[in-house]
């Protein structure tokens, strides 16, 4: 099977990583899958005992250098499950390990690190480590996939547009699939990002799998404003495979969507539970707001999420910004946000970059990394209100409106906060 992209487009000869109950919960909102939630999800019962089968290997053979690295990278999959950076250094010592081993031509070792770098948001050097593994092995797919995550993140679509063709040329399959995907959602292609993960679910057999595919086209609908299908997809994507917290992330959206503040609320209780991350509590710590309740311990919790982070090598000026916006030094957040664009012009960075400058006072010098955000044309709700609201402050009315416009269009209710902030504000304009 051959799938090709340029630029948003997908050309495939053929074409990462129970509905019943729908009828459950008007306006969009997603019931709970019947069953109830294990304590611990399948995927990740099987990491365990992969990890503890590598480490009982190495102990009868130490020099296995092949070993060490699948030990790395099952130490790094435990991190991402889990949200527990402190796998990070575990990771990073098996994988040095199997380079010390075995030092010429482990491709696996210096993919694995390059991995751990995008991990830990070292984009750049995930880029070097990826390309020392191609210098290698220039066919493994593997380390293509680390390099369009390090481009992508960094802020070069063409290049992370190429490394994941090339991707897709050497393995047609979930990874490549995924990845194709989300760099169509970024160029604004939506119906062939939808088109290509619709591929990888088809490719998909383990239940975690076949729940993340399901979770990416939930968020693809959502960003469009088709509830819809969000919550089919979250509802299949639960039965599937309850555990993924990503799923639980949509549905508090939808659920939220629909005027149920204490489901969404609950949906948000089970992430965190799991995922501890700095996005994660954020989201609780703002609904909770809106809920008139006390954000006060999910946002100590977020900044200690953060610490912890850092302290096993990770660097996020990004999510500093997020925690010092959310405690309403929009100053110190500007700062931190055009810190980490110092270091990688992606769009999501300089969304920031103009929220926070817009909530500092300073719309003149956030409209053109607002313009930056939405230079690919990426479908979301949020970009465009944010663009539409910089635009309104810096005084480009006609930019203002349009827009606010299309934020409303794609998704009226894309937030309990902004959605109707965005209301008004057109129609002050258009009046």
């Amino acid at each position: 099977m051959r799938v090709r992209i340029v630029l948003g487009v997908v050309l495939a000869a053929a074409l990462l990583f129970g509905l019943g109950a729908l009828a459950g919960r008007p306006s969009g909102g997603v019931p709970a899958p019947a069953a109830v939630e294990p304590d611990r999800p399948q995927g990740t019962t099987r990491l365990v005992a992969a990890i503890a089968g590598y480490q009982e290997r190495l102990k009868k053979v130490p020099g296995d250098w092949t070993t060490w690295a699948a030990l790395g990278e099952a130490y790094l999959e435990q991190a991402r499950v889990g949200a527990d950076p402190a796998y990070y250094p575990k990771a990073e010592g098996a994988l040095r390990k199997s380079l010390e081993v075995h030092p010429d031509g482990n491709a696996a070792a210096v993919t694995g690190l390059g991995a751990l770098a995008n991990a830990r948001h070292d984009f750049a050097a995930a880029k070097t480590l990826a390309e020392q593994a191609l210098t290698v092995n220039a066919w493994s797919d593997t380390a293509y996939g680390v390099l369009a995550d390090a481009e992508t993140q960094l802020g070069h679509p063409e290049a992370a547009t190429a490394a994941v063709q090339r991707m897709l040329d050497l393995r047609p399959g979930l990874g490549s699939y995924t990845r194709g995907s989300y760099d169509l959602e970024q160029h604004g292609k939506r119906t062939e990002a939808v088109a290509l993960m619709q591929l990888a679910l088809d490719s998909a057999t383990e239940p975690a799998d076949i729940a993340f595919c399901h979770q990416h086209l939930a968020g693809l609908a959502w960003a469009a404003g088709d509830l819809t299908t969000a919550a089919r997809h979250v509802s299949l994507g639960l039965a599937a495979d309850a555990g993924t917290v990503g799923l639980w992330q949509v549905k508090a959206k939808l659920d939220t969507a629909a005027g149920d503040l204490t489901a969404a609320l609950d949906d948000l209780a089970k992430v965190v539970a799991r995922t501890p991350t700095v996005d994660a509590l954020l989201d609780q710590a703002r609904l909770l707001k809106v809920a008139g309740k006390d954000p006060g311990p999910s946002l100590s919790l977020a900044r200690a999420a953060h610490s912890l982070f850092t302290a096993n090598g990770g660097t996020d000026d990004l999510g500093a910004a997020a925690l010092e916006l959310a405690a309403g030094d929009a100053t110190a957040a500007a700062r931190l946000a055009i810190a980490e664009w110092d270091c990688r012009q992606f769009g999501e960075v300089a969304d920031m970059v103009a929220w926070t400058l817009m909530s500092a006072g300073d719309p003149v010098a956030a409209l053109p990394f607002a313009r930056h955000a939405n230079a690919l044309g990426q479908v979301d709700a949020t970009l465009a209100y944010h663009y539409g609201m910089v635009a309104a402050a810096g005084g480009d009315k006609e930019t203002a409106r349009l827009q606010l416009r299309l934020a409303l269009a794609l998704n009226p209710k894309f937030s309990p906060v902004d959605a109707p902030i965005a209301a008004r504000t057109l129609a002050a304009l258009e009046s």
